[in-house]
């Protein structure tokens, strides 16, 4: 079972910070999260979004004013500052900000790193180990790929490269790619051997299916035919916890559904998104009080999930996540 920190140690220090990888690696998890977008220069920086308004302090650099604009990205408009439109030296003037801060006012007191790379991320990892004394791992994310690859800044090839140039190319490689659209992986197993995943949210489809015209859906995808097509060119499944163990429509938890096994059955490891320490993302009997911002039972939750057949999971709060994963193991 492997505990992925999603972007870091996001519920206590401002995501994709170098502060964010590093407390993870030391509250022991087996893997960080990079999620990987394009400079305007073509080189691969680390945000949750092409879009950085709430995530840097952008908005306070005079000089890049005039870079504010509307554009449309996976069929959402969307106002502000983007990665594609500033090169690596402009973003690197630039500071992280918690995107939360209502949420998580702590985390504020750790805000103006800097800007990350991917290789900067990458070499984080290669650096350190687990609290068990492996390596590192990195599941590094494809955002908005189809968008990225149509304004002639690819993110598959120089992924690969860039784990390439860190020493991951093979298949036994403590590494996984991930993406919510499926005809980037298609294409990127076609040239790395590296683990592939196929994310799935529990709503909506793929923005490259829906671009397509392919009337699949989220659900469509997860039935036995879907996952039997996934698995030709993934092997593993990131799932929406909602897909694995659906709440009722007052938010409770109830029995787990059949895509666990179902996933199981066509050879895919589960990994379950995301879970996180506060009421407003637990199910109703495991938070804490009406407080949506209090802190709720996330032991409960993934012991619930572990149970029911989840193999891997993100999290925001590394150190529960360790906790539950050497109680399982313990098991």
């Amino acid at each position: 079972m492997q505990v992925i920190a999603h972007r870091g140690a996001s519920g206590y220090r401002p995501e994709h910070t170098l502060a964010s990888y590093e407390l993870a690696i030391a509250q022991g998890a087996d893997v960080i999260e990079p999620d990987v977008v394009a400079t305007r220069d073509g080189h691969l920086v680390v945000r949750h979004e092409s879009a950085i308004t709430a995530t840097t302090d952008v908005a306070d650099h005079p000089e890049l004013a005039d870079r504010r604009t509307t554009k449309t990205i996976d069929g959402r408009q969307v106002t502000g500052w983007f990665t594609e439109d500033l090169t690596l030296a402009e973003l690197k003037t630039l500071r992280a900000r918690e995107p939360l801060p209502q949420l998580r006012p702590q985390n504020v007191a750790y805000d103006d790193e800097a800007i990350l790379t991917l290789d900067e991320v990458l070499a984080l990892a290669r650096r350190s180990t687990t609290v068990d004394g492996r390596p590192v791992g990195v599941a590094p994310e494809t955002k908005h790929p189809s968008y990225f690859r149509s304004i002639g800044l690819p993110l598959e090839e120089p992924l690969v490269e860039a784990l390439g140039r860190h020493g991951w190319s093979r298949a036994d490689d403590p590494v996984v790619i991930q993406s919510f659209e499926t005809g980037n992986l298609r294409a990127l197993a076609a040239i790395t051997d590296l683990p592939l995943m196929q994310v799935i949210h529990v709503t909506g489809a793929p923005f490259d299916l829906i671009s397509a015209g392919d009337p699949r859906t989220s659900v469509d995808l997860v039935t036995p035919r879907g996952l039997a097509e996934i698995r030709e060119y993934a092997g593993q499944l990131g799932l929406h916890k909602d897909l694995m163990i659906p709440r009722d429509a007052d938010g409770r938890l109830l029995e787990p559904g059949p895509v666990l096994a179902d996933a199981h059955e066509a050879g895919l490891r589960v990994t379950g998104w995301t879970f996180r320490r506060e009421n407003r993302f637990l199910p109703l009997q495991l938070r804490s009080s009406e407080d949506q911002d209090g802190v709720g039972d996330l032991t409960a939750e993934l012991d619930a999930f572990v149970a029911a057949g989840m193999d891997d999971f993100f999290t925001d709060n590394p150190d529960i996540g360790s906790a539950v994963r050497r109680s399982a193991v313990r098991v």
